[in-house]
């Protein structure tokens, strides 16, 4: 029996930009899928970093360290986030930020590091950059190329910001959950009042692909394969 893809999409807030000042994780928000679905089972948690914001930092986030003060500690949430992700294929935009500073508070504890833990890391910001090149590929760029709406995103938020890498995720790798269409009530009457035409099976004009056209079908295809890390269900035999 197939194994069940489980995947945890993942996003930090912290003190900083850099592990080397002494800077902190003081939100981590994870959001789960399995098999490309949301379950609705996610994992939030504020920390108390035990230190200030950076001033440009605190302008992103607007955690203040009041706020933060009687949150617990890494350490203390270090053992039921590490269950959370164990063994997931664990989704990042901008990853090696996200990866830096967990493996930062990991080596505090001498839990070793986060691939210690996970399956695979995907960094949606490399993929944008491949889909896109040239383009603006930040959350926010990606949002509106894929119509998701992040109007009440106001302040970055670790949980919320995963939410929305999710949906971007899910469309920047052809996901679909459902493929019903929406049509125009007036354009559903006119398919149903369609008529089938019954013509005689030598009448039907049948253009397959030429080879050019067949080389490019292959090639998306294979850029599927690379993007679900598994076979599309156009290789898949019957």
């Amino acid at each position: 029996m197939k194994k069940n893809l489980r995947q945890v999409v993942l996003d930090t807030e912290t003190t900083g930009l850099n592990t080397r000042d002494g800077n902190r994780i003081i939100e981590i928000g994870c959001v789960e899928l399995v098999d490309r679905k949301l379950t609705g089972n996610n994992y939030h948690q504020y920390i108390n970093p035990e230190r200030d914001s950076e001033e440009g930092a605190l302008a992103v986030h607007g955690l203040t360290t009041e706020f933060l003060s009687d949150k617990p500690k890494f350490a203390d949430i270090a053992q039921e986030f590490c269950e959370f992700i164990r063994g997931a294929e664990i989704i990042i935009h901008n990853a090696p930020f996200d990866v830096g500073f967990l493996n930062a508070e990991f080596a505090r504890l001498g839990l070793g590091q986060l691939t210690d833990y996970v399956d695979n890391i995907i960094d949606t910001l490399v993929q944008a950059k491949e889909l896109h090149p040239g383009k603006r590929n930040s959350l926010d760029a990606l949002c509106d190329r894929y119509e998701i709406s992040n109007a009440h995103r106001k302040l970055h938020g670790a949980l919320l910001d995963s939410e929305l890498l999710a949906d971007v995720y899910l469309a920047m790798s052809r996901g679909q959950n459902s493929f019903a269409i929406d049509l125009p009530e007036e354009e559903v009457a006119v398919v149903q009042e369609a008529q089938i035409l019954d013509l005689p099976i030598g009448d039907v004009q049948v253009r397959m692909a030429d080879d050019g056209e067949q080389l490019e079908h292959d090639a998306l295809l294979s850029g599927l394969d690379k993007q679900l890390r598994q076979p599309c269900i156009w290789r898949t035999p019957q």
